[in-house]
């Protein structure tokens, strides 16, 4: 018997269909009525936006009257409650002694978001988690070596936590342990697939070398997720990490999303259209931006089922592109690409410039460079006086003199790719700061 397609059969199928608007409207208008009926803050929301249950008759209506919520929003409730609890246990649709899992992002910009589990929560994001990882390969038996921030993160024990729930067994090491101490586990217990960010995944060869005395190659993982940065999905990061580990890289982002195997990256196909309402917005006005083929803008979300982990057309401020059209993969589901971040992007004179962009870019010239830099900020963004200032680091076996045709190469590309003439500044091998969590491409001297 042939191994079936997808981990859901069911609802996959339906997945960037008019049968799923169907049902992301309907659950919409059942999470409408638990809302406005049981939970004050959401009551008062709907009431000011002239939605009450059963007035809802379209998902373009909802995207029309509902305002959006955003990191500055959460930041007022946190002021208001007096803490991230307060503001959770204000927002979420369980109560509160309905959660028994606690997250968070990593605070970036001052305020951590709660990630609230209840147990619903657990059950749905490991369905969810199954069709994620049957999509790129891994079964019931496969050891999973999880190199996420497990502290608090959601990609920690949550992840751990879903993983177990879908039969794999996981080797939680955490990014906390430092390259030494998961270099000496991925060793002993030999795991066939990797968790990490593409920033740990380009590290952890050098330094799994520099421990053990091999190459990553040895330890035999055939499949690397790769989430919370940009990098799985440029092609010279992507070429860089798969040759190294002799793996398959696959790039995961919010919402469910998971890359395939096209040889070309496609994007993020989403698999939660079922769990989540997913729009466009212009990241300046809020307003809707049309859901069509190569359509550009700050992503929307709305929770459909969901108790703790409550969105009601809230923003984090990524910015996405989406493809409707059909895959070459033949696998369903629309799919997205991370643009960069609406806080993270630059202006210099006029042009948009995201770190995502430059990274690539820069990786397109390894081995002369090492792949690291950093983005130099003498003033708050996003407006940049030009020239645009770079840090990089310079490969290993290069000279002094080799260092001005490179540069000349390297602008070259900027240029043609980026409309960018950035001022470099180069500097050794292993100058800069390496991350087992998060790379920080920004260097704030303001």
């Amino acid at each position: 018997m042939s191994e079936k397609k997808y981990w859901n059969m069911e609802m996959e199928l339906l997945l960037n269909t008019p049968q799923m608007r169907e049902i992301q409207l309907k659950k919409l208008q059942k999470m409408i009525a638990v809302l406005y009926e049981t939970k004050p803050y959401w009551h008062d929301r709907l009431e000011k936006a002239g939605i009450r249950p059963g007035t809802i008759q379209s998902l373009e209506e909802y995207s029309q009257k509902m305002p959006i919520m955003d990191k500055e929003t959460r930041r007022i409730l946190v002021e208001q409650t007096g803490s991230s609890l307060g503001m959770a246990e204000l927002t979420m649709g369980a109560e509160l002694d309905d959660i028994v899992l606690y997250a968070a992002t990593s605070g970036t910009s001052g305020v951590p978001t709660p990630y609230p589990h209840s147990k619903r929560d657990i059950q749905i994001y490991s369905e969810q988690f199954g069709r994620m990882l049957w999509r790129i390969g891994v079964r019931p038996g496969d050891r999973v070596l999880h190199c996420f921030g497990l502290s608090m993160y959601m990609a920690g024990v949550p992840y751990v936590q879903f993983i177990q729930e879908v039969g794999c067994s996981v080797l939680p090491v955490g990014a906390e342990a430092g390259s030494e101490r998961i270099a000496k586990f991925a060793k002993e217990f030999k795991p066939t697939v990797m968790f990490c960010t593409p920033s740990f995944a380009e590290h952890f060869i050098e330094r799994y070398k520099s421990i053990t005395g091999q190459d990553v190659k040895d330890l035999g993982i055939r499949i690397i997720l790769c989430a919370g940065e940009p990098g799985a999905g440029i092609p010279e990061v992507r070429e860089k990490i798969e040759t190294a580990y002799g793996a398959k890289l696959y790039d995961h982002g919010g919402a469910m999303g998971v890359s395939c195997d096209c040889e070309e990256y496609q994007g993020m196909h989403h698999l939660a259209d079922d769990n989540y309402y997913i729009e466009l917005v212009d990241p300046d006005t809020f307003e809707p931006i049309p859901w069509e083929d190569g359509a550009r803008g700050m992503m929307c979300s709305t929770s459909l089922e969901f108790d703790g982990m409550l969105w009601f057309r809230e923003t984090f401020g990524d910015i996405w592109e989406i493809s409707t059209k059909p895959c070459p993969c033949g696998c369903s589901g629309w799919r997205y690409k991370v643009v960069g971040r609406a806080d993270d992007m630059l202006k210099v004179k006029g042009t948009m410039v995201y770190p995502a962009a430059i990274d690539g870019v820069v990786n397109s010239f390894v081995p002369r460079v090492t792949g690291e830099f950093r983005i130099v900020l003498d003033e708050r963004p996003p407006r940049v006086v030009p020239p645009l200032k770079l840090k990089i680091e310079y490969g290993e076996g290069m000279t002094e003199a080799d260092l001005p045709g490179l540069e000349e190469e390297m602008m070259k590309e900027m240029k043609g790719k980026l409309s960018i003439t950035p001022k470099i500044t180069w500097i050794p091998p292993y100058s800069l700061e390496r991350s087992n969590i998060k790379t920080n491409f920004f260097e704030r001297n303001y």
